[in-house]
Formats: C-alpha cells, sequence, structure tokens
C-alpha cells in the first residue's frame, strides 16, 4: 500500500478504536479532499463499508486501512504518525507528493 501507518500511530487509532466502541468491522479511512489553503487537505476517519472497485485496502498492525484510489493517487508514499508533545499531539502525514503547505500543515498542493 502507498501509506504506511507507524507503530505509534496504529497504537492511539487503536486507543480511540475502544474508548470510542467502534464495531469490530470498523477500518481506518485516510483520504484526500479538495479545501484548506492549499488546495488539498487531508480526510482521516472511520468507515464501515469499503468497495474493492473504489478503495485500496490493507491491513497494518491489526488494523484495516482503506484509501479511495482518487486520494491513492495523492498519497502514494505517505507515513501516517503519531506526535505528543508539549506544544500539540496529534496524527501527522509524511507525504513525499506535497509540493507546498500552508503555515498551519493541514492543507497541501501536489
Amino acid at each position: 500500500m502507498a501509506i504506511t501507518i507507524t507503530e505509534k500511530a496504529a497504537t492511539e487509532i487503536q486507543r480511540v478504536l475502544t474508548d470510542q466502541k467502534h464495531p469490530d468491522n470498523t477500518v481506518v479511512r485516510i483520504g484526500v479532499a479538495g479545501g484548506g489553503c492549499s488546495g488539498f487537505q487531508y480526510s482521516f476517519g472511520f468507515d464501515t463499508d469499503v468497495d474493492g472497485a473504489k478503495d485500496q485496502v490493507d491491513e497494518q498492525h491489526g488494523l484495516t486501512v482503506a484509501v479511495d484510489k482518487r486520494s491513492y493517487l495523492y498519497l502514494d508514499g505517505t507515513t501516517v504518525d503519531f506526535y505528543e508533545g508539549l506544544d500539540r499531539r496529534g496524527f501527522t502525514f509524511d507525504n513525499p507528493n506535497v509540493t507546498r503547505t500552508c503555515g498551519c500543515g493541514n492543507s497541501f498542493s501536489a
């Protein structure tokens, strides 16, 4: 798969799935949506619908990860990690396809 979930990110995702009592068939859905100050922004959430004709699906660290094929083009080679520091806490995206980002780091162009 084009996207790599680090072990630290997978641990945090598993914690959220358990805390929020998501069903066992829940997948991690990662994508790209139009918007933000640079043109695209990441989408990251949970889903129970996976369509093999429309999604790239992979298993990583006990998680099922789904990416729609359109987003897959923009996310090839991306690593999703989890950062926890004094200044902020959250998931980070290291995307080699990005040509420009905004100041906040939440949107990009490719």
